[in-house]
């Protein structure tokens, strides 16, 4: 069982593994015999773990064999993993992609909002963790998962923001009201939605990051802004840290290729 996706996952990919290698030396020191408190990784938003590019055909691997791939690649292993995915068949997929590559996770089969307090309940506070939040829509990540995760006080996330959803979207979102409400609680206090959508697309992100920040954790200075070969805007990839050092390794190997920056 695959899922499909477009070529610019490959993109996305890429940034998490270069993460993940990136900062395998601050791993290790969270990983026995050195560590006790473990290293652990989460994705909330799993999918079957292979993925067929749909302009291509090619197939490729999903974000949860990446990540398992590249930790082991590393030197580094993850100490433990943690998928949730609300399709049944997506958790069996991925369960037996993994078993097939020697590894052992934990599996849950829920909406993201409360796969996170059984994942939180299982990690070890003391631990360094990372969260890849990778959802098709807006709809898909209240900002209570976010928030969630945040207390922990050594949690990296890096996060799909999708701004083709948020393009097609807008005016809908604004007049129901209910996704941004989730997404971006007190969005309403903030935004003067009669200006036009362009303002009123970046004033929304804006208030969203500001959300975060309030977390007492911060977003890299980089936000990458990746198009599609015909130049359409189709996500931000958002990286968040409470320490200096994730976000100094983000800085340093986030530009796969030349893309666009918001600042």
């Amino acid at each position: 069982m695959t899922d499909s996706v477009g070529p610019w996952a490959a993109e996305k990919h890429e940034r998490l593994k270069k993460y993940i290698d990136a900062y395998r030396s601050a791993r290790a020191m969270f990983l026995p015999p050195r560590g006790a408190g473990g290293a652990a990784y989460i994705d909330l938003f799993s999918g079957p773990g292979r993925s067929q590019l749909e302009d291509t055909g090619e197939f490729i691997d999903g974000s949860p064999l990446v990540a398992y791939k590249a930790a082991q690649q590393s030197g580094a292993r993850f100490s433990d993993l943690h998928f949730n995915d609300l399709e049944t068949d997506n958790v069996s997929a991925l369960r037996q992609r993994i078993i097939r590559l020697g590894g052992t996770a934990n599996y849950y089969n829920e909406t993201a909002s409360t796969a996170v307090d059984r994942v939180v309940f299982a990690l070890n506070p003391s631990g360094l963790h990372f969260a890849f939040l990778d959802p098709y829509n807006l709809e898909n990540l209240p900002f209570s998962v976010i928030e969630r995760l945040a207390k922990l006080p050594r949690m990296d996330m890096l996060i799909h923001v999708s701004i083709f959803d948020l393009q097609r979207n807008l005016r809908r979102y604004l007049e129901d009201g209910r996704v941004l409400d989730a997404f971006m609680p007190g969005w309403q206090r903030k935004i003067d939605i009669k200006r036009n959508d362009q303002i009123v697309r970046a004033a929304l992100l804006h208030h969203w990051l500001d959300l975060i920040r309030g977390l007492g954790t911060s977003p890299a200075d980089g936000i990458e802004l990746v198009s599609a070969t015909r130049g359409q805007r189709l996500y931000w990839l958002v990286f968040v840290s409470a320490h200096e050092l994730g976000r100094k390794l983000w800085n340093d190997i986030r530009n796969v290729h030349v893309q666009g920056r918001l600042l």
